[in-house]
């Protein structure tokens, strides 16, 4: 879907600047858009599982993918919206998904890190990574 909607709004964009460039479609975006989603939704969750399991803290592996792969389903309809080609629009629209998607993150480990307040930052930290991962989507596919 991310890699449809990226060349859908590229094509957009394009139109609309009124531009004499071709526009040709990148089926790059396809493997760029896999890699960089399965990556992020692997790696990250397993980084602070390893993290929690550090601090002796009882959570399981696969909780932590399902916790992000749901903080991820938000894009599928941002995908679909940032095809509109108001580049101001688009930007509110990927920051109030970011927002909505790292508040859905700390929401959830907030029941991890009950009782250590070490924990605090991560949950913070892993807050802060999925908006900018958010930013990310923006500025890679939907510039």
């Amino acid at each position: 879907m991310l890699s449809a909607w990226g060349n859908c709004a590229a094509y957009f964009m394009r139109n609309q600047s009124k531009t004499d460039i071709a526009w040709n479609f990148d089926v790059n975006y396809v493997n760029w858009a896999a890699c960089v989603i399965y990556g992020y939704m692997l790696a990250v969750p397993t980084a602070i599982y390893l993290v929690l399991r550090y601090f002796e803290t009882n959570v399981a592996l696969v909780h932590l993918w399902c916790i992000w792969g749901y903080s991820l389903f938000i894009f599928i309809p941002t995908s679909l919206l940032m095809v509109i080609p108001v580049e101001i629009l688009r930007w509110i629209i990927i920051l109030l998904t970011g927002a909505a998607s790292a508040y859905f993150i700390a929401l959830n480990m907030k029941h991890f890190t009950r009782g250590h307040h070490d924990l605090v930052l991560l949950v913070i930290c892993a807050s802060i990574l999925q908006f900018v991962f958010a930013v990310f989507i923006k500025v890679a596919f939907f510039a």
